[in-house]
């Protein structure tokens, strides 16, 4: 479905009073390893859970893999000539765990390593700040057979692997995100199945999240030990959520889904707890054995920034008497404990992912991530959408994707006018690339992929972007 209304075309912000974000207004791009680079099995990189998953029949949609997705390895001198071209002034990217410990214990892998050097040298180069990712969810693979995310030791070993890459390019790179979406990786991966490695158990998915937050607190820990000045934060995937009506039940049930989907991750990382409601909810399914003494102080270690992935809102409503859960976008199974909680939706515009498209949402999570939270600056470090684009006479008019653009950048500004911190933002994303279990059927980018020449196309919202970029601002409507 459309978005029923675009913003002005490019060029427009010429005209009337900006909306100008302020100086110094970190305006990026994002990408994940597994998602671009492809080369899989070159220069000593062993597979990840993304790997065999991939792999198994049925996981991915038609069967696509990641072997290949959008041949970055061989092409980033040109793909950061294209982003200086665009004038980022940051790009986040992902670092590929096994390529650069391969098994994800012991030794560095220094043609994998010599990789992202060349990568930050080459950003710097070009005038464009790196902005590193340690894990974008490619937990390699013997990592997971020994256990995985559920198993504590993996938390270490995460450390361990942080330690490593911080020699590498510590020298270089001023921003560090330990954690892409913890969420993700345990909902998705350890309780619905529905992402890497494809488990399905409650109680895992829920140690899975505790264990993932230990080896952030441990990684930010190695890192400050090693780079005093680094600029250290995690970036976490929050939604407002909302009860469908007043009724008792609905409310009930937006707690029960704002407990799991936001404050699992923000009040341990920021306020060194877990909500008692939330262990409460989760009492059927665990006892929180996991969680050891000191666990909590570790998993809280000060940080510089937070980073606040963005895409869209939940609505929810407690369930109807003889009525079957209602199927959204993920399955119950992601939601440990609230199996029988209803997603309405609501019939306003979504994108090709079926995500309403709701930008005063960012507003509320912004502000409340500041208001409730923390004072530390924020950043988006992802906002974006997947609509089905299509090339005409050499062209990608991406007009859904841009009016989405445009909408959020509004709503940040919005923010920051309420007083938030916010200090910079990264569309998400650079390129098309492989969607994870939706394989390649989905295009999230601003630059066209084709997968069969590796052809690439700056879409009309890149060329919007860049003008943003060089305005440090938008046309007021």
């Amino acid at each position: 479905m459309s978005n029923p209304t675009h913003p002005p075309a490019v060029g427009v912000l010429d005209q009337g009073t900006e909306l100008t974000f302020p100086p110094g207004f970190l305006w990026g791009a994002a990408t994940a390893a597994y998602q671009i680079e492809g080369a899989a099995a070159e220069g000593g990189r062993t597979p990840s859970i993304w790997d065999t998953f991939s792999h198994t029949e049925g996981r991915v949609v038609s069967g696509h893999t990641g072997d290949v997705a959008c041949d970055h390895y061989h092409r980033m001198p040109d793909d950061v000539r294209l982003m200086a071209e665009l004038g980022l002034k940051s790009y986040r990217f992902s670092v590929s765990w096994p390529r650069v410990q391969p098994g994800g214990t012991g030794g560095a892998n220094q043609e994998g390593l010599d990789f992202y050097r060349r990568l930050v040298d080459e950003l710097l180069a070009n005038g464009i700040e790196p902005w590193l990712t340690l894990y974008h969810w490619d937990l390699p693979q013997p990592l997971e057979d020994a256990g995985g995310w559920p198993a504590r030791d993996t938390a270490g070993r995460f450390a361990d692997y942080a330690s490593l890459v911080a020699d590498a390019v510590g020298d270089r790179v001023k921003y560090w995100t330990t954690l892409n979406e913890p969420w993700c990786s345990a909902f998705l991966g350890y309780g619905s199945g529905a992402h890497a490695p494809g488990r399905s158990d409650g109680a895992d998915s829920v140690r899975a999240g505790h264990h993932l937050m230990l080896g952030h607190g441990l990684a930010v820990q190695a890192l400050r030990a090693k780079l005093p000045q680094a600029q250290l934060g995690v970036t976490v995937n929050l939604y407002p959520v909302t009860p469908a009506t007043d009724a008792p039940g609905d409310v009930d049930a937006a707690r029960r889904i704002d407990g799991l989907a936001n404050r699992f991750f923000l009040d341990p990382l920021l306020r060194g707890s877990y909500p008692a409601d939330l262990t409460a909810d989760l009492a059927e399914v665990t006892d929180f054995g996991h969680v050891r003494d000191g666990d909590l102080e570790i998993i809280s270690t000060p940080l510089d920034l937070v980073g606040i992935n963005y895409y869209s809102r939940h609505v929810v409503a407690a369930p109807v008497a003889g009525e079957e859960p209602e199927k959204y976008w993920r399955a119950p199974s992601c939601w440990p404990g609230s199996e029988d909680v209803r997603f309405v939706t609501r019939g306003v515009p979504v994108t090709d992912m079926d995500w309403e498209i709701d930008a005063p949402g960012l507003v509320e999570t912004l502000r409340r991530v500041h208001e409730e939270y923390t004072d530390l600056p924020l950043y988006v470090t992802e906002n974006g959408s997947a609509f089905v684009d299509t090339v005409q006479d050499g062209r990608v008019d991406d007009v859904d994707r841009l009016a989405y653009f445009d909408a959020h950048l509004r709503a940040s500004h919005e923010a920051i006018e309420a007083g938030v911190p916010l200090r910079g933002y990264f569309a998400w994303s650079l390129m098309d690339n492989f969607e994870w279990a939706w394989g390649y059927t989905k295009r999230f980018g601003m630059i066209w992929i084709d997968y069969d020449t590796q052809a690439r196309i700056p879409k009309s919202s890149a060329r919007w972007y860049a003008e943003v970029i060089r305005r440090n601002g938008l046309a007021a409507q």
